[in-house]
């Protein structure tokens, strides 16, 4: 039960039990198949905190996400504000900050982080295209890497040379993820005037990214290939984490396959439709490693 995770991790001031069921409600809404791989398949005591950092997360997105450059700019100043603010006070207006304020407390590393990805909002609301590998590495490093770390220094060993293997493995995650992001949206992206994928790649091949063609059916699979080596490399990720995180990050590179297998398939015509995982596969994928799991004697107090 949710009662009995929020007991587990620390979670029993009557307001803060509430704020923390309010988040949970708002990352079922948007982030339905991440929770349920959380809820289903991480130790009961994490996952209340990995939903206060997946909702900040969404919550930042959402406030400088609208608007031309300059209001993006200003709604990130106002909200980095909200953010330092709501950390020198131990609280916050805000239940998704407090919420953050008490994951912090109970992780640390979570604070580091929040430092890292707020610096990093401020390349997400400037960028209006990535040039070359180079330029895509560096979205990666300083925005797409810190905002998947926020969830994932929950799950990191203790070990420093262990936790660099681990963060390694997060970095090589995140570049296919948001190489496949970028080719999942490129109908959206071109209509917006934000497209993700490398101008040097799209020149190479001649490619016209506003119609399916040959050019660009040759430039998704080439874009898929290097997200592929990417999601390879990080499979060591599993080798390195405590047990029970395992099935978890199993499931997480899973879906990541999945979905690079339907951006292959759709190919050219991501000119004019987006792409996604099937529903049907990553539900059996979810409930193989929830199977799993279970032969393990591993408990997810629910």
């Amino acid at each position: 039960m949710w009662k009995r995770a929020l007991d587990r991790a620390g979670v029993r001031e009557p307001r803060l039990r509430r704020d923390y069921t309010e988040q949970r409600r708002a990352v079922r809404r948007f982030a339905a198949a991440e929770y349920a791989a959380a809820r289903l398949l991480l130790p009961a005591a994490l996952v209340p905190h990995v939903v206060a950092a997946v909702a900040f997360m969404h919550d930042t997105d959402n406030r400088i996400d609208r608007g031309a450059p300059g209001e993006r700019a200003a709604a990130l100043t106002e909200w980095d504000g909200l953010v330092r603010k709501a950390f020198a006070e131990s609280g916050s207006g805000l239940p998704v900050l407090r919420c953050l304020v008490r994951t912090a407390e109970r992780h640390p590393d979570v604070r580091a982080y929040v430092e890292v990805f707020l610096e990093g909002c401020e390349r997400e609301v400037a960028w209006r295209s990535i040039a070359d590998e180079e330029e895509l590495e560096q979205y990666v490093e300083e925005y797409s890497l810190p905002a998947l770390m926020l969830t994932a220094c929950l799950l990191a060993p203790a070990d420093k040379g262990t936790r660099a293997v681990f963060t390694g493995g997060c970095r090589r995650l995140m570049r296919a993820m948001q190489r496949i992001d970028f080719l999942e949206d490129l109908s959206e992206d071109v209509r917006d005037g934000r497209p993700g994928v490398p101008a040097d790649a799209v020149a190479h091949h001649g490619a016209d990214l506003s119609r399916p063609s040959a050019a660009l059916g040759r430039l998704v699979a080439q874009q898929a290939d290097q997200a592929n080596t990417d999601l390879a490399a990080a499979a060591c990720l599993t080798d390195v984490v405590d047990p029970s995180y395992r099935p978890f990050l199993r499931a997480l590179v899973g879906v990541q396959r999945l979905r690079l297998d339907a951006v292959r398939h759709a190919g050219a015509s991501l000119a004019t439709r987006t792409s996604g995982p099937p529903a049907p596969a990553a539900a059996v994928l979810l409930l193989r490693e929830t199977a799993a799991r279970a032969r393990r004697g591993l408990r997810a107090g629910y």
